[in-house]
């Protein structure tokens, strides 16, 4: 038997009942059934799994001013996925990221928890989910039913936690149970640090020899694509989306501006940090651009005009990052066949510009306004392994400097 706090009509009511986990309280309210047609009459509205009265009080009293300000309640509470699908159709974020949040929700949450309730998913149910992703989460081709990274699995708590805080805002819950801690122990940041992959960088000796070897032997069309971001640290997005008028042959400096957006074909977005950044050249780099713009304007003067992509493809439009990515692996595979050289990714090409220049001895500031690090701790957090050879670096020229004094 459940056990009734009346109150006068039009006031609500709370009840206590139990369940399996152990008594719990609900409110109960008759409200509108559209708050713009007051002729349709009333509803009764329930929301329950308040572990005190206080709490489902304190809901109470946010039920009935919603009520008294007019605003529409939600109706029937729909399952976790299809609130997913409608939550991420209603953001307005950058296309990169909302694309990210759709796989996530497509391979980690729907596929187990798509059809629970939303107030019928516990922190126990999703507890239980981060450590069924710990154990064999991955869906991609062949690492399918192999253990998800610790950062892939805050990843998922982080987009969790998102959709049911919306949930809580459209009155379909009460609270949000990914934030039940005590039971929902999503990975650490010191378990994500840990799992962390080391960053393949190459040295100064073989960065030279990789773009030698390209230029003279390969004779690739995309050196110099491969040489500016070598040069500059730029962000594969970055580069694609350059444009001659972007560069100033007599400053010799780079002004970067937008960023090849990967989820639209032929279209650009700002960059990752919203802000524009200017990074020097050096004559090198700049004479092998000036040579490229010469090649690019033999083919057609509107492909070396100052609004054409600099690294575009022979119809003026934007290279696609994938493809640009699959032709730098092919690349790299053709020249270890003849050189000793690590594999990297074209990330790693902006990761090898960063750590040269840290263990030349160049300011940490200088290469993170280089990057375009929004906070210098990033670029340190990034670069951690360089901190040995600069410490070792620093210790000699202090040595020297008090021999020398």
């Amino acid at each position: 038997m459940a056990e009734k706090r009346t109150r006068r009509r039009g006031k609500g009511s709370l009840l206590l009942y139990k369940t399996k986990a152990g008594e719990r309280w609900k409110f109960q309210i008759y409200v509108p059934i559209d708050p713009e047609h007051p002729d349709l009459g009333e509803r009764r509205l329930t929301r329950g799994g308040f572990l005190t009265v206080d709490a489902a009080d304190d809901a109470l009293q946010d039920a009935l001013k919603k009520k008294r300000s007019n605003e529409k309640f939600a109706g029937k509470t729909p399952t976790l996925g299809a609130y997913a699908d409608d939550w991420v159709k209603s953001l307005k974020l950058a296309d990169s990221t909302i694309q990210g949040y759709e796989k996530i929700i497509h391979n980690h949450i729907k596929p187990e928890l798509g059809d629970v309730r939303l107030d019928k998913l516990t922190p126990t149910r999703i507890a239980r989910h981060y450590r069924e992703l710990e154990d064999h989460g991955r869906r991609d081709g062949k690492h399918k039913g192999e253990p998800l990274s610790a950062n892939s699995v805050n990843k998922v708590h982080i987009v969790l936690g998102a959709i049911l805080d919306a949930a809580i805002e459209d009155s379909y819950i009460t609270t949000n149970p990914t934030k039940r801690k005590k039971t929902v122990k999503a990975p650490t940041g010191k378990q994500i640090r840990e799992e962390k992959p080391e960053i393949q960088v190459w040295t100064g000796a073989q960065l030279h020899a990789f773009l030698a070897w390209n230029r003279d032997t390969f004779e690739d069309e995309l050196f110099t694509l491969w040489n500016t971001v070598a040069f500059t640290g730029l962000r594969r997005s970055e580069a694609l989306a350059l444009t001659w008028g972007d560069l100033n042959f007599k400053t010799n400096m780079l002004s970067l501006r937008r960023a090849a957006n990967v989820t639209k074909r032929n279209a650009t977005k700002k960059t990752k940090t919203g802000s524009s950044r200017s990074i020097d050249l050096d004559q090198d780099t700049v004479d092998a651009l000036k040579a490229y713009k010469a090649k690019r304007g033999s083919i057609s003067l509107d492909l070396a005009r100052p609004e054409a992509y600099v690294f575009g493809n022979d119809q003026g439009q934007i290279r696609s990052p994938n493809e640009v990515g699959r032709r730098w692996t092919y690349r790299v595979a053709k020249a270890q066949e003849k050189l000793d050289l690590p594999r990297i990714t074209l990330k790693g090409l902006r990761h090898t510009h960063a750590t040269i220049l840290l263990e030349l001895g160049v300011h940490p500031k200088v290469v993170q306004e280089r990057l375009g690090h929004t906070k210098i701790s990033t670029t340190m957090d990034i670069y951690s392994h360089v901190a040995p050879t600069m410490q070792r670096s620093a210790i000699d020229l202090l040595a020297k400097h008090v021999a020398e004094s």
